[in-house]
């Protein structure tokens, strides 16, 4: 993917913060210790565009990142830190709820899992409710430098199952490390904005 240009746009937690272009949308949610900023720095070949945090449930808001002009990038708030207080926890659930069951512009929700780790429970009711409202829910399995290539398969294996994913169903997994898997997730990025109609400019990079 060739990032001509992207930019930070807003911080949000209610509605009428959200900006107001009329551009299809991506979002990403999952665990809050799973690399989600480091995901979107790797995708956006920026190094610090997306805050990265040593401290798990730090991001509590909606952050939008404009690409190439054509489409946002929308960070959700991470879920599934324990040690967060339950009306935070309540709260940012009913920030992403009232993103997810409200934005007419997004076209598909990415699910990151860290591929290390069988998914959790809250891992699982999120993947449902994201089916369940009519997107596809693509998963992207983080962290693949962290585990043995021969154990990759059965890594996959495990999230597939855990999460009764069927064949049809994309998996995609990456390192934000030595960006395996990055055209790959792109290209997946792509062809959800060409299903449901947006001519998205999704060109090939070589990597920098």
């Amino acid at each position: 993917m060739k990032i001509r240009n992207c930019q930070f746009i807003i911080s949000a937690v209610s509605r009428k913060q959200y900006p107001m272009e009329d551009i299809p949308e991506i979002a990403l949610v999952g665990r809050s210790n799973v690399g989600k900023s480091s995901l979107i720095n790797m995708l956006l070949n920026r190094k610090k565009l997306a805050r990265t945090s040593s401290t798990p449930g730090k991001t509590q808001t909606i952050n939008f990142y404009k690409i190439n002009n054509e489409f946002h990038l929308v960070d959700l708030p991470g879920y599934g830190y324990a040690k967060v207080s339950k009306s935070s926890k309540e709260a940012w659930g009913g920030i992403i709820e009232t993103y997810l069951t409200n934005r007419e512009k997004l076209v598909e929700v990415i699910q990151l899992i860290d591929i290390r780790h069988k998914p959790t429970e809250q891992d699982i009711q999120m993947y449902n409710w994201i089916k369940h409202f009519g997107f596809k829910g693509i998963i992207a399995a983080t962290k693949l430098d962290k585990i043995k290539r021969s154990q990759r398969q059965k890594h996959i294996s495990l999230i597939r199952k855990t999460l009764d994913m069927n064949k049809e169903d994309i998996l995609v997994s990456l390192s934000s490390i030595n960006r395996e898997g990055k055209e790959l997730l792109w290209e997946t990025i792509g062809d959800a904005f060409l299903q449901k109609g947006y001519d998205i400019t999704i060109e090939e990079a070589a990597e920098i």
